[in-house]
């Protein structure tokens, strides 16, 4: 080795640098991260914790004390959630329970979830991975419709669902319908951003092995898009189950939903309006319940399609 070659510094491998991912996840898993998120939590939730205590004042007390005074007192009850699940919300000698119309709701929103979430990973499996003239138009225009007013399509569809043509209207399968038809543009744009990811490889491997596009989408598209499905899914619930206008519209009093007696709970001089807050405590239950059974699949369904590999 000669001298030249002995004074040249040695070439060291700068230390690889943590990917953009790394430090994100560095900086959300912080101290200051944590105790930002613990009271973010903690302020949302306060108005839940609210109206859970203020549904236990007894219907004497509800517009001359607080829920704080009251408990002190110990006048709290439960009394108010039997009246509007069992007796009544509201008038007792004509109003059915409330109970009800939790089934009710539950009827018309479960098949108004699953037909537009199947429909639509359907439609984009085909758009992603099925090439046919006009595909891309096609496309487009579906997704143009979700800039149209849903109102400006009620009359339109009801005249179609109505009694002069499909007799539809009024039913549970009138509603279904409706729910479909509305939540069908943003299901196939939001899964189609998601099934179109699906590494290629995959696909064509399953296609070499002699798979049909049956077989792929129900052994291959279900299985990966779980975590978009689930999202979408959650989505696609809470809009339903809050929903009053499609239900009013297009179904009848043997199909109206839970919000359609909290709407008009308070009576027409506010003398039962200590029953709002139990029924709307109620119609929160289920909703959560869905929520956080599928929270695992939320996050990883939020980011789904924003990256590829």
């Amino acid at each position: 080795m000669s001298a030249t070659e002995s004074l040249e510094p040695a070439v060291v491998d700068p230390a690889p640098k943590p990917d953009r991912a790394a430090k994100a996840k560095e900086r959300l898993s912080s101290p200051w991260a944590t105790a930002a998120a613990i009271i973010i939590a903690v302020v949302w939730t306060i108005p839940t914790v609210a109206l859970f205590m203020t549904s236990l004042i007894p219907g004497d007390r509800y517009r001359t004390d607080a829920w704080w005074t009251v408990m002190a007192d110990g006048g709290l009850t439960f009394a108010n959630f039997n009246q509007v699940l069992f007796d009544s919300f509201g008038d007792n000698s004509t109003a059915p329970p409330l109970l009800e119309y939790v089934f009710n709701s539950i009827v018309v929103t479960v098949p108004a979830v699953v037909f537009p979430v199947v429909l639509g990973l359907m439609a984009a499996y085909a758009f992603a991975w099925i090439p046919f003239k006009g595909s891309n138009f096609l496309f487009v225009l579906i997704f143009a419709l979700q800039v149209v007013p849903l109102q400006a399509a009620l009359i339109p569809l009801l005249r179609i669902l109505g009694p002069e043509n499909l007799g539809l209207a009024g039913e549970f399968s009138g509603v279904w319908i409706a729910h479909t038809i509305f939540a069908l543009p943003l299901s196939v744009f939001l899964l189609h951003n998601f099934v179109a990811h699906i590494p290629r490889e995959v696909l064509e491997a399953a296609r070499v092995d002699g798979a049909s596009h049956t077989q792929m989408f129900f052994r291959i598209i279900i299985p990966l898009s779980l975590p978009a499905v689930a999202s979408l899914a959650i989505f696609q619930f809470l809009w339903v189950w809050n929903d009053l206008l499609v239900s009013a519209v297009f179904g009848s009093a043997n199909t109206y939903p839970l919000t359609y007696p909290i709407s008009n709970l308070a009576g027409d001089y506010g003398q039962y309006a200590y029953l709002v807050p139990p029924a709307a405590f109620i119609s929160m239950i289920i909703p959560l319940i869905v929520f956080f059974s599928l929270q695992r699949y939320f996050v990883r369904g939020l980011l789904a399609g924003s990256t590829k590999g």
